[in-house]
């Protein structure tokens, strides 16, 4: 990953996997109907992370087939009220519905033709491509993060640290949520832990000139990486929005064209209302890219289908757990394997 993060030919992390890799074919096939399962101890993390929201989806489904029902209409409603409840959504779960039900209702099919027909359809609207960004950029590579509080993003940016780190990254974290001094000291932690280094001002200080000073720092101790942290709510009158719009053209008076990706973190256990923040967010300031954290133990994992779905902008990491190592780099036909 490393820089590598924002060059070309790694800009696809969401692109659909090759065919002859991934391929589920038809249940005539018996065993081999099913995509292959990577064996990584990431994926048995993700899995584990999971398992509440496969639960609703396998069992439940699994048990509308316990009576040898009919398929019809009635069944596809079912069906498409448990994918709701696995936070899916009222919209993405019904296009679903449309995509399989021709398929369903004219054929003799079971609980696992069925749900090897929604993974062929949950991959596809997975597929959201990420942006084509220039080849080289000025170094170092700036990442602006937002979210609202409590999110995990304090705690996102400690990993993202570490996962750059770990590929041999220079990385500066830069405290610019100067509105709580809980968030400087964690990511003071967090720097520690990382190997990273960190540019930090008083509490209360004016983030943009925060921004902007770390920026700075960046560029004359020659990092790769500027991870830039920001408020979530505002202890003033100023609106979070103009705030958060003052600290990108801080960043970019030091380096025009950063922040070279605007990161926004979302948290897995409110659901629908991940889709709502999103919105807000890239209306006001622009978002290139989100992290879902807490997937780990939530219900409501299926609302990664419907952020893909509803919404043009790529999921790039996700998190399924407390340590260092469980953000991860959103990899669509592993989150579907692990979602079955």
């Amino acid at each position: 990953m490393a820089l590598n993060w924002f060059k070309k030919d790694k800009v696809t992390e969401t692109a659909a996997p090759p065919a002859e890799q991934n391929e589920i074919v038809s249940s005539e096939n018996s065993g081999a109907d099913r995509v292959p399962q990577p064996s990584s101890g990431i994926f048995h993390r993700l899995r584990s992370g999971l398992m509440r929201t496969r639960q609703i989806l396998t069992t439940d489904i699994d048990e509308l087939f316990s009576g040898k029902r009919p398929i019809d209409e009635a069944l596809l409603e079912d069906i498409e009220e448990i994918l709701i409840t696995a936070d899916i959504g009222v919209k993405t779960a019904t296009a679903l519905i449309q995509r399989i039900s021709v398929q369903m209702l004219s054929e003799r099919v079971d609980a696992e033709d069925i749900k090897i027909a929604l993974k062929h359809e949950i991959l596809s609207l997975l597929t959201v491509q990420s942006p084509v960004v220039p080849e080289s950029i000025t170094r170092p590579a700036v990442i602006m993060v937002i979210g609202v509080n409590g999110v995990g993003k304090t705690t996102t940016i400690g990993k993202l640290a570490a996962m750059f780190r770990n590929d041999g990254e220079k990385v500066l974290i830069v405290a610019a949520d100067t509105f709580r001094a809980a968030a400087i000291e964690q990511l003071s932690i967090w720097a520690e832990r990382s190997g990273a280094e960190l540019v930090r001002h008083k509490a209360n200080a004016d983030p943009a000139a925060v921004a902007f000073d770390g920026v700075e720092a960046g560029v004359a101790r020659n990092m790769d990486v500027v991870i830039v942290d920001t408020a979530g709510r505002l202890h003033t009158r100023v609106n979070l929005m103009e705030e958060l719009k003052k600290i990108q053209r801080a960043i970019s008076k030091k380096i025009p064209d950063a922040p070279h990706e605007t990161l926004l973190v979302l948290d897995a256990t409110t659901g629908q209302n991940a889709i709502s923040q999103v919105r807000l967010f890239h209306e006001s300031i622009g978002v290139s890219a989100l992290a879902l954290t807490k997937l780990d133990g939530t219900a409501k994992g299926g609302v990664v289908v419907s952020i893909c779905h509803e919404l043009n902008i790529p999921l790039k990491y996700i998190g399924v757990g407390e340590s260092i190592e469980d953000l991860q780099l959103f990899k669509p036909e592993e989150f579907v394997n692990a979602l079955f």
